[in-house]
């Protein structure tokens, strides 16, 4: 789900500022940045390497990854509460980096001749908020929470920043990217693994259990994969109407390869959820038919991808693998 989360973020902001009559790069530039910090939650499994140490085989490898990444995946940085407070002192931040003291007022202060009192204590709200949240996850969850959301704030304040730098976004746009990013993250996750701990740091479980697609466990992995799937489809159909580009155009018919992939079926035990490794990795394979043929034209010539190439080695490759995994589930069913 991880590319989900950015993905869907980017196509609800991009999609619906353009609908609200922002231009096409002012929607790209919002939909970026409701992606990058629709990502930024998952900054917490940078612990899970630690795992790696103790697998003892290839097989064992996925299972110790996990193992030490759910010390505190989805728990600290998985938070409405958490995601909320973090938003409102990106808002402070940017505030103080804008040089303005008031949004309505716009009176700028660039030109006084040194740091305005009321932006200091912007920047130094804004840190000490963070900083608090820090605290606060050392007191519940010991030091590793502590590093994990510390590692988070910085994580935002660095998107916060490239936001403002890059796509030019004020204040309120640095907030409401942020706050949408970090309040969808956790219902992408309802449906795969542990339910995220909504309300960290309090107690009180605002869900308990994943929500259920079948009652077949691997039929239940496989609608959550394509879940998956329709959030990367809908946000390619964003970018390509706020870049005029054709969808339909930019997928090569080599996705068709895909379908083979239902052999699969034969060799691969049936997935699900909480074994899903093998299934996974082999269908997102399958997505190299995409880009495989570029690179080695690449190699040829030694010339970087244009944009549209590049975007059909994705859709081409992002075909095949939607393609792929249902044949597969098509030869599940038949088995």
């Amino acid at each position: 789900m991880f590319v989900g989360h950015a993905v869907g973020a980017f196509a609800a902001v991009a999609g619906g500022a353009r609908l609200f009559g922002c231009s096409r790069e002012r929607s790209l530039a919002l939909g970026a940045s409701a992606g990058a910090f629709a990502a930024a939650p998952d900054v917490d499994i940078l612990y899970a390497p630690v795992g790696l140490a103790s697998a003892s085989g290839v097989a064992d490898v996925a299972e110790s990854f996990w193992s030490a990444g759910n010390l505190v995946h989805r728990a600290v940085t998985h938070s409405l509460v958490v995601g909320t407070v973090v938003a409102v002192a990106l808002w402070l931040w940017s505030r103080a980096r804008s040089g303005k003291t008031s949004d309505e007022a716009g009176v700028s202060l660039l030109n006084t001749g040194g740091a305005s009192p009321l932006l200091s204590a912007e920047r130094g709200g804004a840190l000490l908020a963070l900083g608090g949240l820090v605290a606060v996850a050392g007191v519940v969850s010991g030091p590793l929470g502590a590093l994990v959301m510390g590692a988070f704030a910085l994580t935002s304040l660095a998107i916060a920043e490239l936001g403002a730098h890059y796509g030019d976004l004020g204040p309120k746009a640095v907030f409401f990217t942020a706050l949408v990013g970090f309040v969808s993250h956790p219902f992408g996750d309802l449906f795969t693994g542990e339910p995220p701990h909504m309300l960290y740091p309090f107690a009180t479980r605002l869900v308990s259990d994943r929500f259920v697609l079948a009652a077949d466990p691997t039929l239940h992995l496989l609608g959550a994969f394509w879940l998956e799937l329709l959030t990367i489809w809908l946000a390619a159909v964003v970018y390509c109407e706020l870049t005029g580009r054709s969808l339909t155009s930019h997928i090569h018919g080599r996705a068709t390869l895909g379908v083979a992939y239902a052999a699969a079926a034969l060799a691969v035990p049936a997935p699900t959820v909480d074994s899903s490794y093998e299934f996974v990795f082999s269908v997102l394979a399958v997505g190299a038919v995409g880009p495989a043929p570029l690179v080695r034209r690449v190699r040829r010539s030694r010339r970087a991808l244009d944009g549209d190439r590049t975007l059909t080695a994705v859709l081409t490759g992002l075909a095949a693998v939607t393609l792929a995994s249902v044949a597969y589930a098509a030869a599940y069913l038949a088995l």
